[in-house]
């Protein structure tokens, strides 16, 4: 049986896909009138990102551990250091000005009476001399570059000052990285550290492998650390299981 051919307005012409009116044949899917209207569209969204660039370049602070691009007047006028207390290292200067408007913890240690304020030392523990570097570093530029564990150790640390864009920036990072071999250490990390996404990948990850990875050391460990965690994998195994057999049900 033939094909019935789609209607056309009339010879030689069809319609346009934005305004509805008839273009001709030759014409590339719009009409004259729409076509410009999305060029002049496009061009002004291309300047507003320019101009949106050019204030974030305007708003982001140099930052003083930035080797390659600092010039020594931002040391200058730094008011405070950061030190990781679990290496012997050099520490980390910054400005409390900086410190305070991205981290609420740091507004209230430098704000009140606290020895942090009063010395101008705050003093980290649980984390390397790198870790805390690329931390103050997020701070100024919103910049970070990540491996997992660098995005694991800036993960903790960002939820510990609650610095909320750069966890979520390295969750999204660590969500990019769940595969079978890694999944139910990075499910058993987002349910400690609240990282929702992070939880939601590695939970769908454990449930398609669940053979393979009840046979990891990984899993050993966690049902005796934490059986209450296992018993919530099951759970939701258990209640896809159900799922899915209730859609093939459907379809019998």
């Amino acid at each position: 049986m033939a094909q019935r051919s789609q209607p056309v307005t009339s010879v030689g012409k069809m319609r346009c896909i934005s305004c509805r009116d008839e273009y001709l044949a030759s014409d590339a899917g719009t009409c004259k009138e729409c076509y410009e209207e999305a060029s002049e569209t496009e061009e002004e969204l291309k300047r507003e990102i320019e101009d949106l660039k050019s204030k974030i370049s305007f708003l982001t602070w140099l930052s003083p551990v930035d080797d390659h691009h600092r010039p020594s007047s931002v040391l200058s006028f730094t008011d405070v250091v950061l030190v990781a207390t679990d290496d012997q290292s050099p520490p980390v200067p910054a400005h409390k000005a900086i410190l305070v408007s991205r981290s609420p913890v740091f507004k209230a240690m430098l704000e009140s009476e606290m020895e942090e304020s009063r010395s101008g030392t705050i003093k980290i523990s649980d984390v390397s001399y790198n870790v805390l570097r690329s931390f103050v570093h997020y701070l100024y530029t919103a910049e970070a570059t990540l491996d997992e564990n660098m995005a694991l150790d800036l993960l903790v640390l960002a939820e510990r000052y609650q610095v909320k864009h750069l966890k979520a920036y390295c969750e999204q990072f660590m969500t990019s990285k769940v595969n079978g071999e890694n999944a139910l250490i990075s499910f058993a990390f987002a349910n400690q550290h609240n990282a929702k996404h992070l939880m939601e990948a590695s939970l769908s990850m454990v449930m398609d492998n669940m053979d393979k990875l009840t046979k990891q050391d990984e899993y050993k460990e966690l049902v005796e650390k934490d059986p209450r965690l296992v018993v919530g994998i099951y759970e939701a195994y258990l209640s896809k299981q159900v799922n899915t057999a209730a859609v093939a049900t459907e379809y019998l």
